[in-house]
C-alpha cells in the first residue's frame, strides 16, 4: 500500500491543486517501511490525480481539496482523507491505526465564490489564483 500526503515542511499542505511535493510513505502490514518526498514539478489540479496514481497511491491524506480533484482521484481509485491538519507523519499513523478521520463532503472553501458547478479543476482564475485573492482552503 503507498499513502500520499500533501507535504510542505513536515506539514499537511493545506491545498490539493497548489500541493509542490507530497510525501509518499510505503506500508506493509500495517507500518510504514519507507518515505519519500516527491516534488510534482508544476503539475496541478487535474493533473495531479494521475501523478499519484502514477506513483502507485492507494490513499490520499490532505487538507482542503476541491470537487474537481475529488472526482478525479475517485476515478483513478484513490481514497482520500481530506481536511486534515497537522504534521503529515503523524497523520500517517494515525490512519494506520484506524483512527483518521474521513471527512467526504471537505471543500476547497476559496472556490466558494466561484458559484454552484465550480470544481477546483475548472476554475478560472488564473494559474496563481489572482482572482482568488485572501481566500484559503480549510476545513
Amino acid at each position: 500500500m503507498k499513502i500520499a500526503v500533501t507535504y510542505e515542511n513536515g506539514t499537511i499542505f493545506q491545498h490539493f491543486g497548489h500541493s509542490e511535493q507530497f510525501k509518499i510513505y510505503d506500508v506493509e502490514n500495517g507500518k510504514v517501511i519507507s518515505s519519500r518526498v516527491v516534488d510534482t514539478n508544476g503539475q496541478g489540479h487535474g493533473a495531479l490525480s494521475d501523478f499519484l496514481a502514477n506513483a502507485g497511491v492507494n490513499v490520499l491524506i490532505c487538507g482542503g481539496i476541491g470537487a474537481g480533484a475529488q472526482n478525479a482521484l475517485a476515478a483513478v481509485g484513490i481514497q482520500i482523507f481530506g481536511g486534515v491538519t497537522g504534521m503529515a507523519d503523524e497523520a500517517v499513523e494515525t490512519y494506520l491505526a484506524g483512527n483518521l478521520k474521513f471527512i467526504p463532503d471537505i471543500r476547497c472553501s476559496h472556490h466558494d465564490h466561484h458559484g454552484e458547478g465550480h470544481s477546483c479543476g475548472d476554475h478560472k482564475c488564473g494559474e496563481d489564483h489572482q482572482g482568488c485573492a485572501g481566500n484559503h482552503c480549510h476545513n
